[in-house]
């Protein structure tokens, strides 16, 4: 079975354009499935049944999946049998009337205005690798961008005096992202001022945030540098570099912003992906008249 998983990799990748990320939580997704069934002592393919399926999501259940975990897993899962099925290597695909878990609605982590003010005034701005992460806070803050998106920037990709980002972002899909004149302010003195001391015409290939080696931030060193401003600053929320465009979104909602804008700025699809901080608005002002209404 390892052997149709790589087939169906190769057909994912070449003619979904799914990112080598996507590809690779399918690939451990199906890997975890086909672990299970050679615990079962199964080897082929065609013994998988609908029964079996429904002992590995209760297995999945025991070791403390979420809900939103097992929902990915059968997706995956899924997609894979349903190929299976389709390039007739079974002749039945169990997964077809298997019920999808229900999802309990977890909505993101924010920052307030206060804490990222908090965030943003911790890189010490007299050094190189301060600025830089000044330069980088700042930009995840005004436009929202994934991680993959910011990493990848390049000097190509601003056009600061029009106000705007050029981002490649899932799908290989392009779009122009408004920046802010604070991050407009800390990218160029950091572009004129700290990344000529970090860049290798041959190792840095014009990307905008560099580390020590010479080579553009991986997705785990902007982690780590988030991880270590967040408690700096003393907060205690579980907060990541996504927690910035759920706060950016937020905030612009929060502002009176149009759904649409928002949308179109996040590069999502399916608006209904953005209507999710509208309940995230909502919330916040049930939970502020909580906290402060005298008989709340």
């Amino acid at each position: 079975m390892k052997v149709f998983l790589k087939e169906y990799l190769i057909v994912l990748k070449f003619e979904r354009n799914l990112s080598e990320n996507t590809l690779q939580s399918y690939k451990n997704d199906i890997e975890s499935f086909l672990t299970f069934l050679d615990n079962e002592g199964l080897a082929d393919a065609s013994e998988i049944t609908y029964n079996l399926l429904l002992k590995y999501f209760e297995h999945q259940k025991k070791a403390d999946k979420s809900s939103s975990s097992n929902a990915r897993y059968l997706s995956s899962i899924r997609g894979f049998l349903t190929y299976l099925y389709d390039s007739k290597y079974i002749e039945k695909n169990p997964s077809e009337t298997l019920p999808s878990p229900k999802l309990q609605r977890k909505l993101p982590v924010v920052l307030s205005i206060d804490e990222v003010n908090k965030i943003l005034s911790l890189p010490d701005n007299s050094t190189v690798l301060g600025k830089r992460d000044k330069a980088m806070l700042e930009v995840f803050y005004s436009s929202g961008l994934r991680v993959s998106e910011l990493i990848n920037l390049k000097t190509g990709d601003m056009f600061l005096d029009e106000e705007l980002l050029r981002v490649l972002g899932k799908g290989n899909k392009q779009r122009l992202v408004p920046i802010g004149s604070s991050a407009i302010n800390a990218v160029t003195d950091y572009m004129l001022y700290a990344r000529p001391s970090l860049e290798n015409k041959v190792l840095s290939k014009g990307f905008i945030f560099l580390n020590r080696r010479h080579k553009n931030l991986s997705r785990m060193g902007v982690w780590k540098l988030i991880d270590k401003y967040t408690k700096e600053a003393n907060i205690t929320k579980e907060v990541h570099p996504h927690t910035f465009r759920h706060t950016f979104a937020t905030h612009l909602i929060n502002g009176g912003a149009d759904l649409r804008a928002v949308q179109e700025m996040l590069g999502h699809s399916d608006i209904s992906t953005t209507q999710i901080y509208t309940h995230i608005e909502k919330d916040y002002v049930k939970q502020m008249h909580r906290d402060f209404h005298p008989r709340g």
